[in-house]
């Protein structure tokens, strides 16, 4: 994390992603794209948020060509929302700045009621910049990769609907580590250790650590427990006994698995880059979110 003092960077382009299917961004990304337009910036829309906003003057494009034109991306709505824009856009090393239309979050960590001041102060260039890794998952079957995709949060096997347990076997760095039997496993970033892999009992990861925490959930043998290690690891996970076992990646993306069948995790290679307001707090926001302190 490094906080920004020097030169005033050159934000001329900045892009408004609303949270999908909720008409109530409308108003406030169009005051926003306003106060931008004032500012002498140029105002991109994407084009499933221009759905819910209706007719504007704002260039109309789809996420992908965003990341190629966008210095900034202002993304509105809550931390769901972020997860998603931010696998999408982190080959485009694109910054992202979070508004929250509702409680605070993790990732969106900007009110609406303080949202001009915030921004106005961010384009000036005083902001803190933090970096979060991601995870780039691979599914192979025999010796066809079948399926790839990027994780902001974590990469989850699982039972699926059946309920048994599955069995798999839990490689790092082609070393043999265990054969496990469980409802899954969880291969988490420092940003999920708050999220599924937290319930599971993963430790907190502070986001400017570059690991990746492995989070049994209920596992046979007590003595499997989580582990953390470095983010230049390539974890492997093999399917060996599993009536009908799943992967999940950061709960937005599903493959069924077979019996056999690899998943491959590991650290993707360009990190996703959030700006805070002067005087953000990893910690704080750890005290209101999961209410430490209060009596």
């Amino acid at each position: 994390m490094c906080f920004n003092a020097g030169m005033k960077p050159s934000f001329k382009t900045v892009a408004l992603i609303g949270k999908y299917k909720s008409p109530e961004i409308a108003e406030p990304l169009l005051k926003l794209a306003q106060f931008l337009e004032q500012r002498k910036i140029k105002v991109l829309i994407d084009r499933l948020t221009a759905s819910q906003v209706g007719a504007s003057k704002y260039p109309v494009l789809p996420l992908e060509e965003l990341g190629k034109q966008a210095d900034l991306a202002i993304v509105i709505g809550g931390d769901g929302t972020m997860l998603n824009i931010a696998r999408t856009l982190a080959p485009y090393d694109v910054a992202l700045v979070g508004i929250n239309v509702g409680r605070l979050g993790f990732l969106t960590d900007i009110s609406t009621d303080t949202m001009y001041d915030t921004l106005g102060a961010i384009l000036d260039g005083k902001f803190v910049t933090e970096d979060r890794m991601l995870l780039e998952a691979e599914v192979h079957s025999g010796a066809e990769k079948v399926f790839e995709v990027l994780a902001f949060n974590d990469v989850v096997v699982s039972k699926g609907t059946k309920g048994s347990m599955i069995e798999f076997e839990i490689r790092i760095d082609g070393q043999f580590i265990y054969t496990q039997r469980s409802d899954g496993l969880i291969v988490a970033t420092p940003t999920g250790s708050t999220a599924y892999a937290l319930s599971s009992g993963g430790p907190i990861v502070h986001p400017s650590l570059s690991v990746i925490t492995l989070v049994p959930v209920c596992p046979h043998t007590l003595s499997n427990r989580p582990i953390v290690i470095s983010s230049t690891s390539t974890v492997e996970i093999v399917i060996k006994d599993a009536a009908d076992p799943r992967a999940h990646f950061d709960s937005h993306s599903r493959f069924d698995l077979r019996e056999g069948d690899r998943v491959v995790v590991r650290c993707y290679s360009h990190p996703i880059s959030l700006l805070h307001p002067v005087g953000h707090s990893y910690y704080s926001m750890l005290r209101e979110k999961l209410n430490w302190n209060r009596e």
